[in-house]
């Protein structure tokens, strides 16, 4: 099937990735720990824009941004240099902001995601290096604020910015794109998604081929898809009435899910981009061999090695390469010796799908423990070990607690449970699998007590069966394996 995008859909994504494995800033020594520094900390002559400050280029920035060039397939500028952007706001101390111009460190790149009709190659148009601004506070809304305050502390923070071609044609692809890119940026080991600022959006968007409209700062893969649908909306709603687009630059309010207008778009000749006199031009293509031995196994190609290699579904491959750390706790586990299939199954589905419904993000992974943290509270968090998941698969396997009890011993210990081992916890709330005479006399018990649904089950109600079935499992207390309770209920009906 060929998606016809029959609305005229054009998404192109700018995303601004910000460099925080680096210890120091782009330009100078100051520290990019600074998230939970007290606000214009991490500061000094360099990043604070004072006269007579001079840049130093921070080489392991270059380093990163090679990395990435070489991940998304785009070619390396032989020659690349530093331009100065300038416009005036307060979050840039300078008035300009030292970024990369018409030679791009990367460009001509691209990244293969799951689109509407199948894989879809979305064209990475460049990738290049600049400084993040500071931050800016607003006291209020952005539309009534009352006053501003401002952060230095993330000024000069070194950022690749990655623009994409307007390739895809619809929300949904947009934030599959994300969480691929973000994915193989977590691969290359450059940042940490989980801090705050890690990664911004800006949107273009365009309805019916027609003109585009940039929604700026999405700081979310979610708020990504959900301006872009509340946009697309606008958009048709507006010509529909007989109006026109006007090409601008639209705020998301992601508390009331909707765009604000806050300036007419700049060209790039509104930013007056000239060399920067401070930085020489770069040659680094000779960097470039070293810099591609030291390039991780990437998504795509874990993902096939999985399925080749521990013969799992596309599916599941997908699923456990999505998170590196997530990735590498299923191979811990599949080297204890358990069974790949399973392991693939408890990992992908159940842990997975626990993770995802308490809202905790993957945060770390020692070869031992994998750690979680809340997406919306850092505070919280948990972690869960390769040894927890040996054991419970290992007992699941040998038929000594069901489907229904091992999930319970993982919700357990997703609940701050970390410290006691599947087994403890199987002890302590009676989930080992109960023996086959309590499950018989169950079956006998619920098939006496559940006249009316006996008499619909054997009439043709299917559903009726579950119910039976159910009735087992509370008697048992979720003990009884229900396949074998199914089996034994049918038996003693149909003989």
């Amino acid at each position: 099937m060929v998606y016809e995008n029959p609305d005229g859909i054009r998404i192109g994504l700018e995303i601004h990735v910000q460099l925080n494995k680096l210890k120091t800033k782009m330009f100078c020594g100051c520290s990019t720990d600074y998230h939970n520094a007290a606000p214009n900390t991490h500061t000094c002559p360099v990043c604070l824009g004072l006269p007579g400050a001079l840049p130093v280029l921070n080489k392991k920035a270059v380093e990163a941004a090679i990395k990435v060039g070489l991940a998304l397939e785009g070619e390396i500028a032989e020659e690349t240099q530093f331009h100065r952007k300038n416009y005036f706001y307060p979050d840039l101390p300078k008035g300009f902001q030292v970024t990369q111009y018409d030679y791009p460190i990367v460009s001509k790149g691209k990244v293969v995601i799951e689109g509407e009709d199948g894989e879809h190659v979305v064209g990475i148009t460049r990738a290049h290096m600049e400084e993040d601004p500071g931050k800016l506070v607003h006291i209020g809304s952005i539309e009534k604020s009352k006053g501003v305050l401002i952060d230095y502390n993330r000024s000069g923070m070194p950022l690749i910015e990655t623009v994409t071609e307007p390739d895809m044609r619809s929300p949904k692809e947009a934030r599959r794109f994300l969480d691929k890119f973000r994915n193989i940026l977590e691969y290359l080991d450059v940042f940490d998604g989980n801090l705050e600022g890690a990664m911004r959006v800006d949107a273009n968007v365009s309805v019916h081929w027609g003109t585009r409209v940039e929604v700026k700062n999405i700081s979310s893969h979610k708020g990504v898809e959900r301006a872009l649908l509340y946009e697309i909306m606008r958009q048709k709603n507006v010509i529909r009435r007989g109006g026109k687009i006007t090409q601008e630059t639209r705020h998301f309010d992601e508390g009331r899910g909707v765009t604000i207008s806050m300036r007419t778009k700049e060209e790039a000749e509104d930013y007056r981009y000239f060399r920067e006199p401070d930085l020489m031009p770069m040659r680094v293509t000779g960097w470039i061999p070293a810099i591609k031995e030291t390039l991780p196994e990437l998504p795509d190609a874990k993902r096939a090695r999985f399925m080749e290699q521990y013969g799992i579904t596309d599916m599941h491959a997908r699923a456990l390469t999505s998170k590196i750390m997530l990735a590498d706790f299923y191979e811990g586990v599949c080297a204890k010796g358990v069974d790949p299939k399973v392991a693939a199954t408890w990992t992908a589905d159940v842990l997975l799908g626990e993770l995802n419904y308490r809202d905790l993000a993957i945060s770390s992974y020692d070869g031992r423990t994998i750690g979680f943290i809340h997406a919306k509270d850092p505070e919280v968090e948990n972690s869960f070990k390769v040894s927890d998941m040996v054991e419970l698969v290992t007992l699941f396997a040998e038929g000594k607690v069901s489907d229904r009890a091992a999930v319970e011993v993982i919700r357990t210990i997703l609940d701050g449970n970390e410290e006691k081992s599947p087994s403890q916890i199987i002890e302590e709330k009676g989930l080992f699998k109960a023996e086959d005479d309590l499950v018989t006399r169950a079956v006998t018990e619920t098939i006496a007590e559940n006249e009316a649904a006996v008499q619909d089950y054997l009439g043709g109600t299917e559903k009726s069966l579950n119910f039976l079935v159910g009735q087992v499992m509370k008697k048992t207390k979720g003990t009884a394996d229900a396949k074998t309770a199914r089996e034994l209920i049918v038996k003693e009906l149909k003989g």
